[in-house]
Formats: structure tokens, sequence, C-alpha cells
């Protein structure tokens, strides 16, 4: 995925409200840029980190920039997760999803059930696989984790992906990680155990757990290869 136009570089003064972020750009103009990210964005919203803003040209918005990455450990994080959804499919479209490959068709915003929707589904001839996506943004001593901060909603999909693998159907859980300097990938127990468990439980049903991680650039962000799962993150 490439930025249709050159992003913005500045410095993070703060996020807060969860959804803002006063950015100082190189010219030392404060704006309020969309922080378009429902975590807690646990190691990469530390005051003084370099950022990198989009501009939109919708006029209703009253907020015309966005929050695209933050640089981490020396390395570019990106936080905007309304892009995840789209690079997955981007990549999957490419063929750099191995486990994807001679897709026919895939169907973004799924209901699944009266009360929840899945991210995808993806078919290939008679089979049909139901995959939830999370952008990682956390790491940990070279770990990638998932998530920064409790998550219900995100429990309550990977029971919806073990209810569908019951009911004799595929199902994913696929996690982005969006940056370069994780080796791995596990779930975040010292966050979220129950989350933790319910990933657990997943695999053992059957679900299909799939990590993949992303360069993360000022030109853009694209899907570069797999990373292991384990089941224990540093410090549980």
């Amino acid at each position: 995925m490439h930025f249709n136009t050159p992003l913005t570089h500045g410095k993070l003064i703060k996020r807060y409200k969860r959804f803002l972020a006063d950015i100082q750009l190189d010219d030392g103009e404060v704006i309020t840029a969309h922080c378009p990210n429902t975590g807690t964005m646990l190691s990469c919203s530390t005051p003084g980190s370099a950022v990198y803003l989009s501009l939109s040209d919708n006029p209703k918005r009253k907020y015309p920039h966005t929050l695209e990455m933050v640089q981490d450990n020396e390395t570019w994080v990106g936080v905007n997760t309304s892009q995840t959804n789209k690079l997955v499919i981007e990549a999957i479209k490419k063929g750099q999803i191995l486990e994807f490959t001679n897709i026919d068709s895939i169907k973004a915003e799924v209901k699944t059930s009266q009360k929840s929707r899945l991210d995808l589904l993806v078919r290939r001839g008679e089979q049909n696989i139901y995959v939830e996506i999370k952008n990682c943004s956390l790491a940990i001593d070279g770990c990638a984790m998932f998530p920064d901060a409790v998550t219900t909603r995100g429990t309550k999909h990977l029971n919806e992906l073990i209810r569908l693998k019951k009911e004799g159907f595929d199902s994913c859980i696929f996690f982005l990680v969006q940056r370069m300097d994780a080796d791995r990938f596990a779930p975040a127990t010292q966050i979220d155990p129950i989350y933790a468990r319910t990933i657990e439980q997943a695999e053992k049903e059957g679900v299909q757990i799939l990590v993949y991680q992303a360069e993360v650039n000022p030109g853009g962000i694209e899907v570069k290869r797999s990373l292991p799962y384990i089941n224990m993150a540093p410090g549980s």
C-alpha cells in the first residue's frame, strides 16, 4: 500500500481522549490529528516520538490530519488501524499470504450471527474461511504481542471463530504486526489473561492462527513475511 500523497513529519506531544493526538510539525506549528486506534498504543505513544501524518482532502473533517505511524525502538510502527484490513486484503490478492492462495473471492464485514460480524469471508472452491484481523503495534524484547489493552470485543471475536469451527466452517485469527523489530508473536497474557486463555482454546479447537509482519515506512506499508506464533509472551 502506497500513500497517495507525501506524509507530513512531526513530533508527538501527547495522545489523549483515545482518538486525538497533538503533534508539533517540523515548522513549529502545533496541530491536533485524528488517531484511529482503539488500543492504548503501549510503547508507541511516548511524547517526543517522531511521527508521520496523512492529510485528508475531505473539507468536512474537523481534524484533517491522521496519525499513520510512530517511531519506536528505531522502527516505524503502523498505528492507523483503519488501514489494517486493506493491507491484509491487498496481500491476499497479491499472493503474499501463503495460506490464502488460489482464492476465488473475498467478502468484507461478514455477518455471522445476529450480533456478530467478522472482517472477512475468504472463498476457495467449496471452502469458506471466516477471518478476523487484528493490528499488532506492541513489541517487547523482540516479541510482538496482542492486545495492548484488555479487549472484551477481541475475546468475543475469538469465541465466534470457535463457534464457527465447531459448526464445520474454517476460521482464522490473523494478526498483522506493523513493525519490523519483532521475530515472533505471542498473546499478551500479562495484559489480558482472558484473551490469552481464549486464543489457547481457539488453537485447540482448530482455529487457524496466522501472524504476518509488515514493513512500515513513510513511502508505504507492505506485508513482508510470516512470523512464528508462540503461546508464551516475555514476562508471563
